[in-house]
């Protein structure tokens, strides 16, 4: 569905026409004209008038409507396709939600497909809109303060998976016995899932910021502060994932460790267990000529033997750690 359409002209919106046809005419008049599009996952129907009014290459428009593209930039003819990914932090399910973000941009116009639930690009529009000298540098100004916003997000994502990974972190070194593999298994998935999406950004943004908007051009510095924050984005979360491989690594040892006190404890019982029942087996044994057996205090004696080799074996276990 379209959400928002509007034209600008010397960064100022104006009234808008009938079609999108009319609007980009309005814009094609005036060298600081341009029309922003809106779209919130349109069908190939709804896309038709957009298609047609922009003359778009069916190939960015079969991407656009579909999604699941990996960030990039395409030239068609005089117009560039750029794929965002978007990515917001669901905390409580501890889960990256990924959307995306297709921009088609011409001379005069700009259009936005959104796919997702957290891709909304309301705020950047008011932003804009309240800065006309900006505006009216025209479509780039709109990829920028999109770009830059989508880049902006993953700071959020990356603070909430830094939260997780620090309570993992500190649950693996508790005294309780809890197994967290399942946990950093599945946090190592978002997390793969997050760069994934943002890995190939800043291969993207450099093109824009080298050739599209190259050294002299009003937005260069403008995009290539984006691309840095993109890169800075890229190294967190692999330090992220060497966090959770660490955390894994680390978990694995304390299970090992906790089995081998297990297995040494059982041993040590055993241990101590063998020396009752192997005296207990001797005089068990129905010989008429045992020595002892005619003894008064044989019985007693015995029992004294037995406490007495236990508590020893007790207390060397115990000296040693096994107890």
């Amino acid at each position: 569905m379209i959400v928002d359409r509007a034209l600008y002209i010397a960064g100022r919106r104006e009234d808008d026409g009938a079609t999108a046809g009319e609007d980009l005419e309005r814009a094609r008049a005036v060298e600081s004209g341009f029309v922003w599009v809106g779209l919130h996952e349109p069908t190939d129907q709804e896309f038709t008038e957009v298609r047609e009014a922009f003359d778009l290459h069916p190939l960015a428009v079969e991407d656009a409507i579909h999604a699941h593209q990996r960030p990039k930039v395409e030239t068609y003819d005089d117009s560039l396709f750029v794929v965002l990914k978007t990515a917001s932090y669901v905390d409580r399910d501890e889960v990256v939600d990924v959307g995306e973000i297709m921009l088609f941009i011409g001379a005069h116009f700009v259009i936005t497909v959104r796919h997702g639930e957290y891709t909304a690009l309301s705020t950047v529009r008011r932003q804009l809109e309240g800065d006309p000298e900006l505006l009216d540098q025209g479509p780039g100004a709109v990829l920028h303060a999109v770009a830059d916003q989508v880049v902006d997000g993953y700071a959020a994502v990356l603070a909430g998976l830094d939260n997780d990974i620090e309570e993992i972190e500190q649950a693996v070194f508790t005294p309780d016995r809890e197994n967290h593999a399942e946990r950093v298994y599945r946090l190592k998935r978002e997390v793969l899932t997050f760069r994934k999406a943002v890995a190939p950004l800043p291969d993207a943004l450099h093109d824009l910021w080298r050739s599209t908007f190259n050294r002299g051009h009003e937005l260069h510095e403008y995009f290539r502060d984006v691309h840095d924050h993109a890169v800075r984005a890229t190294e967190h979360i692999i330090t992220l994932d060497e966090l959770l491989n660490s955390a894994l690594n680390a978990n694995l040892a304390q299970i090992a460790i906790r089995q081998n006190e297990d297995m040494r404890r059982i041993s040590a019982w055993v241990a101590i267990a063998a020396v009752p029942t192997a005296l207990a087996g001797i005089y068990g044994m129905n010989f008429s000529n045992m020595p002892e057996l005619e003894l008064p205090y044989g019985y007693f004696a015995v029992l004294i033997v037995m406490a007495g080799a236990c508590t020893t074996l007790y207390r060397l276990f115990r000296r040693s750690g096994w107890l």
